[in-house]
């Protein structure tokens, strides 16, 4: 009887050490990928701004050497391209992106389904690499938030560890965006 009763401590002792284990390794993964998912939305940004108007300097002086009518139509095309783009493959992508990470975290348990990743990295780097008025933050924190959320729906994880990594990804994505590690620990 005893030998049954220290094997189950031990196994209990085991379980526990994978446990902290997991919620050490699977946060670090988050961010990393996080970051990685970040140059890859700053290179793709780039992209498209070359594509668009054919340099990626700051804007404010490539824009006075274009066409007027590039000036005009490269906004617009990006806009016609983005709307049915988020509105057929992620609806929930459409937004700044820190408010649908809320909603996701507070009402789906931190479910973000897979393909929001893509297509908000693709939607945000078309609007903002053809002059749209947005910013990098929300993206990024909807990006994160949502490897996070993969990572955890891929190994199958309860919903609190599924909102843990999924604020672990939208905290990877402030800190990466703004470089300030602590601030992103802090959101």
């Amino acid at each position: 009887m005893n030998s049954v009763l220290e094997a189950a401590r031990r196994w209990r002792l085991s379980l526990r050490r994978i446990q902290a284990t997991k919620l050490i390794i699977l946060p670090c993964l988050t961010g990393v990928l996080t970051g990685a998912g970040t140059i890859a939305f700053v290179e793709l940004i780039n992209l498209v701004q070359w594509l668009a108007i054919g340099s990626t300097e700051w804007p404010l002086r490539v824009i006075p050497q274009l066409h007027w009518y590039r000036v005009l139509l490269v906004p617009a095309i990006g806009g016609l391209i983005v709307g049915p783009l988020v509105h057929v493959l992620a609806p929930e992508a459409a937004g700044h992106g820190v408010p649908e990470v809320i909603e996701a975290v507070i009402l789906r348990g931190g479910r973000i389904r897979r393909r929001v990743a893509t297509v908000k990295s693709l939607a945000s780097a078309l609007t903002i690499g053809t002059g749209g008025s947005v910013g990098r933050e929300g993206p990024i924190v909807q990006i994160g938030a949502a490897l996070g959320s993969t990572i955890s729906q891929l190994l199958r994880l309860p919903a609190e560890q599924t909102k843990t990594l999924a604020a672990c990804g939208a905290a990877a994505g402030i800190a990466a965006v703004f470089n300030a590690p602590i601030a992103g620990a802090f959101f």
